[in-house]
């Protein structure tokens, strides 16, 4: 029997962590969207060429660790360079007073249908205006292209707890739930057994 006909709770082993992933979509333009204005002051969005691997994880795992995100640490380095050098992925990196501080990834394969796939701030930066900011500047870069048909993203109970009602307040609509199942990535060592604390960490080995 699947999760989808069953009630009540399901065991999982120690080694394994599950999320309920909410997928949201757009099918139209917010009204009266512009492109964006001036950044803010010291900010500037920088588009990522795909050639330094190192500096994209640096930057993946300051922004991410906090809440699980984990699949590019999975990757093969051939595999991460054939993603980042992707010409249907446009990968733009935050520059906050000439340091790294945000992640913006949209996905055009499918013209019609844009996928926003990574958006994030470091912590440092958070607070301060720039994700909406992000978000305009996620928006236009998706709907500026007459291909587009719709706008859309996927985020879990892993993620920050605000990021599902900050894509709804920027006019994302839920329209799909599912519970994802995955191997602790922690207990991997691919991500530090301190990320995502609001996780719990149930299979550590003995001692």
């Amino acid at each position: 029997m699947t999760l989808l006909n069953m009630n009540g709770y399901t065991d999982l082993p120690d080694t394994k962590v599950a999320v309920v992933t909410t997928y949201l979509e757009m099918t139209a333009a917010p009204e009266g969207l512009e492109a964006p204005h001036q950044s803010p002051e010291g900010v500037s969005l920088e588009r990522f060429q795909g050639a330094d691997a190192d500096r994209f994880l640096r930057l993946f795992r300051k922004v991410g660790e906090e809440w699980l995100w984990f699949s590019r640490l999975l990757m093969t380095r051939e595999e991460l360079a054939a993603a980042l050098s992707n010409p249907s992925s446009e990968i733009c990196i935050v520059r906050k007073d000439g340091a790294d501080a945000g992640l913006l990834e949209l996905d055009f394969a499918d013209p019609e249908n844009v996928e926003l796939v990574y958006f994030g701030l470091i912590r440092e930066a958070t607070g301060h205006g720039l994700g909406r900011w992000l978000m305009q500047e996620a928006l236009w870069r998706a709907w500026s292209r007459p291909q587009t048909k719709r706008f859309f993203v996927h985020t879990c109970t892993g993620d920050s707890p605000v990021a599902l009602g900050f894509y709804q307040a920027n006019g994302f609509r839920p329209y799909k739930r599912a519970v994802e199942v995955i191997d602790d990535p922690r207990l991997s060592g691919h991500l530090p057994e301190t990320a995502a604390p609001h996780v719990p960490v149930l299979g550590r080995s003995a001692g």
